[in-house]
């Protein structure tokens, strides 16, 4: 039997209202409903249709872990300019999941001046857990993408979202060279409380190699939750001592202090990653990390550092095999 519900509230942006599409465009092209079924998260329902796959495997992590883990896959290794991608997820009452990739989302060059939209929209009931753990989106030149995802989360669910890009095909030369990046979170609280909205916006109108730099990956994480406080503590603590360590506490004082034979500029010039965090909601019920990086793989390894206390969770360290 069914042991538990799925959150249904709606939030006060709908995915129809962020869509703007006629009524037959906003047909999902994919739908996972994940429910207690004798005890344990179970999928009640799952549904794609092309450009999107799922994968749920069986044994990705032990079962003694109650956890689902799903993948999400596009057909032809990516997404083709003008594709529309429009999915949903309903994670139930003391629920557990996990929505992956199996690689870097590629975003092909538009033609005819397209854009390619996915659209995604997940409901997280009362002391639930949904962790969005995707690999990178790598744009190549001259893509032109968009995404928008809203999260509607109960005021005791918790919700993992990982949300990042890379330059491109910069081994190609193709460094920040595509024409439009633009990704919207929009989190809301118990049905219709706007928490935490947020939209990065990244293209060709903008100077975006210049600003960039040597940095070629851009990332945000969001820890949301009162299951995830340990781990929003640790990722806290772990970043104010990298910041301490690699500006010598100037990020705390409000004279700068420059440590011996470098200026800050060639502290950022020269480093990996640079990351910085802060709380929000009632009583800092969440926390937003901002990243920049020279490397995929310093990011990844980033987050196996910071996300590993949610391991007991969802079966395994995020990103171990990375």
């Amino acid at each position: 039997m069914l042991e538990g519900t799925c959150m249904i509230h709606r939030p006060v942006e709908t995915m129809a209202m962020a869509m703007d599409l006629d009524n037959s465009a906003q047909t999902p092209t994919g739908r996972i409903v994940i429910q207690k079924v004798a005890g344990r998260s179970a999928v009640t329902s799952l549904f794609a249709r092309y450009p999107l796959k799922f994968i749920r495997p069986t044994k990705a992590v032990s079962s003694q872990v109650d956890v689902v883990w799903i993948y999400t896959v596009s057909f032809g290794g990516g997404i083709v300019t003008g594709d529309l991608v429009y999915y949903t997820i309903a994670v139930g009452e003391g629920c557990t999941a996990v929505l992956t990739t199996q690689a870097s989302t590629k975003v092909y060059k538009a033609v005819g001046g397209k854009c390619s939209e996915q659209f995604f929209e997940a409901q997280v009931g009362s002391n639930a857990l949904l962790a969005i753990l995707p690999d990178p989106v790598t744009c190549f030149s001259t893509a032109r993408y968009s995404q928008r995802q809203i999260f509607n989360v109960a005021s005791d669910g918790n919700l993992v979202l990982v949300d990042w890009l890379t330059s491109g095909r910069h081994k190609r030369g193709e460094i920040w060279d595509f024409e439009l990046y633009k990704s919207t979170n929009n989190i809301y609280l118990d049905g219709n409380q706007p928490l935490f909205l947020d939209s990065l916006e990244q293209g060709a109108g903008y100077s975006v190699v210049d600003r960039m730099q040597a940095f070629h990956v851009i990332a945000m994480l969001v820890v949301l939750g009162p299951r995830l406080e340990h781990t929003r503590k640790h990722i806290m603590e772990k970043i104010r001592e990298r910041n301490s360590e690699l500006f010598g506490g100037q990020l705390q004082n409000s004279t700068p202090r420059v440590k011996k034979a470098k200026s800050p500029q060639r502290e950022i010039s020269e480093a990996v990653l640079l990351a910085s965090c802060s709380t929000f909601g009632p009583m800092d019920i969440g926390l937003v990390v901002r990243i920049v990086a020279t490397s995929t793989e310093s990011v990844y390894k980033f987050f196996r550092e910071h996300l590993t206390s949610i391991g007991p969770f969802i079966g395994t360290c995020p990103y171990g095999g990375r």
